[in-house]
């Protein structure tokens, strides 16, 4: 941020009292609310299969209980930030949280699948006024400097680790308590953070301006229909005429939101941000990272409830480790940035990421959690950690303060945008390699299977264990090969497009060198 930013807008926790407690206080509600977002992405994929049961939903329906939620967070993020820039950050924040809240509980007392689609998307719709503004509000209320890094360092590890800890919770809500909780939980978060958001946070400067309905439109709509089209191809293959539908759709529409943002005297998404080379390099790394951690924990989850036998609480469990790692690497990150600069951290980060990502290339039906499974996953979580802090800090370094909330929404945007697309194309590698696999166990299986077993597979046209472990697993192992390429591009960029030193990020953040 330059000079000209506005001064720090923590409030006092009490009368009179101002000071780092406050500050303290101010970041876990931030940290709070983009917990609760974040991990809400993950936190019902546990709760599938109940969900399915008590509100009849056919399995290709089932999927948009994930997308609905999703698609609506990742393409409405650009016009959330936008918003928090004109009526004010915290205003904007605390409404967010409050629509979050309600759609949360509709969601948990939903009797019908569409209850429950309209929920999801309504979360996002929060979900994408709130995590944006969480982010501005951190730049305008912490300190330039170590104090800010630090506050980023927190920051990234919530956002990072938030999928794994969704995983978590989900689990303990399903096997302890009901699948409706998944929602309900977020109730209390939620008004815990609205009670005390006006007591430690004050109003942002607002800023003139309009709002960018065409574009946020446009953008939404075009990634719907690019993500759709993937999906599509992986349920009915690429000559289906609804998946060249809506992939035509899709360019059309993404066209016309660059020729609408061109042309706006106030765009959602200043394009001239772009033009920093450093800035469009941050977020090409984001767009391939969210890529391949949404793949990760997608094809985990599978692989150990289904093949490995995980019940949803062990399978929960089973990711706690990469949360941690990814709190320790964004630790380190956080602490090292002013000596070292952004760069190394985003190129060893990736690298770390993909070399987690090949090793899990490996995995096949004889595989096991600790011999297979946690070295690679707390490899490529400790590349997440390291990489996410300087690619929180290089989004909004050097933003005038009426974009800030512009660029941390457009970062923002990109993981959850990158994180949606990467996974429907991740399912369709998936879904082809599961089809070619199992084109080669139907004949082993009916080979060795006695009348009945025959008869039930063409009822069911489903293939018993240990046939169906392999069928998966092949699909898996597949697409984390390409998971792995979305870490390599990452790395690529970093090392060709990031030019920033540490005496450059110093004079970005306003900070005093530190030394040598």
């Amino acid at each position: 941020m330059t000079s000209s930013q506005p001064a720090p807008t923590i409030a006092t926790a009490a009368p009179g009292r101002r000071g780092g407690s406050g500050k303290g206080i101010a970041l876990l509600v931030i940290a709070s609310c983009q917990l609760m977002v974040v991990l809400d992405v993950t936190i019902v994929n546990i709760a599938l299969p109940h969900i399915q049961n008590a509100l009849h939903f056919s399995t290709t329906g089932l999927a948009w209980v994930v997308s609905a939620y999703t698609l609506t967070f990742g393409g409405l993020l650009l016009l959330g930030g936008r918003t928090g820039d004109i009526l004010g950050r915290r205003k904007v924040f605390m409404c967010g949280v409050l629509l979050f809240a309600v759609a949360s509980l509709l969601g948990g007392l939903s009797q019908s699948s569409g209850q429950l689609l309209a929920a999801r998307a309504v979360q996002g719709v929060g979900g994408a006024i709130a995590s944006p503004t969480a982010l501005a509000l951190i730049t305008t209320t912490f300190t330039e400097g170590l104090e800010r890094n630090r506050a980023f360092g927190v920051f990234a590890a919530v956002s990072a680790g938030g999928s794994a800890i969704g995983l978590l919770a989900g689990g303990v809500l399903v096997e302890w308590l009901d699948w409706r909780w998944v929602l309900f939980v977020n109730v209390p978060i939620a008004v815990l953070i609205l009670l005390a958001t006006p007591r430690v946070i004050k109003e942002s400067e607002r800023h003139s301006g309009h709002f960018d309905l065409a574009g946020a439109l446009t953008s939404t709509l075009g990634m719907v229909a690019l993500v759709y089209g993937f999906i599509r191809a992986a349920q009915e293959g690429w000559r289906d005429p609804y998946t060249l539908g809506s992939f035509g759709a899709a360019v059309v529409l993404l066209v016309a939101f660059v020729l609408v943002e061109r042309r706006s005297q106030q765009p959602i998404t200043p394009l001239h941000m772009f033009a920093d080379r450093n800035r469009a390099g941050t977020y090409g790394i984001m767009l391939s990272l969210s890529a391949a951690i949404f793949g990760m924990f997608f094809f985990l989850t599978l692989f150990v409830q289904n093949v490995l036998g995980f019940t949803p609480l062990r399978a929960g469990l089973a990711f706690l480790p990469v949360s941690a790692i990814i709190a320790v690497g964004a630790g380190l990150a956080s602490q090292l940035l002013p000596k070292f600069g952004p760069k190394p951290f985003m190129v060893t980060g990736s690298l770390l990421a993909a070399a987690g990502l090949a090793w899990l290339t490996q995995t096949d039906i004889h595989s096991t959690y600790g011999g297979s499974i946690l070295g690679p996953i707390l490899v490529f979580g400790l590349g997440m950690g390291l990489n996410f802090v300087s690619l929180t800090l290089m989004a909004v370094s050097g933003v005038p303060p009426h974009e800030a909330g512009a660029a941390s929404g457009m970062l923002n945007a990109t993981q959850q945008v990158g994180g949606s697309l990467g996974l429907s194309i991740l399912v369709t590698v998936f879904g082809t390699a599961s089809r070619n696999e199992a084109t080669h166990q139907v004949p082993k299986f009916l080979g060795q299977a006695d009348p009945a077993q025959r008869l039930m597979f063409r009822r069911t046209g489903t293939l018993p264990r240990p046939w169906s472990d392999q069928v998966l697993t092949s699909g898996v192992s597949t697409a984390f090969v390409v998971a792995t390429a979305f870490a390599l591009v990452a790395g690529l960029i970093a090392v060709f497009a990031i030019q920033v030193r540490p005496s450059d990020l110093e004079r970005l953040q306003g900070a005093r060198p530190t030394g040598p």
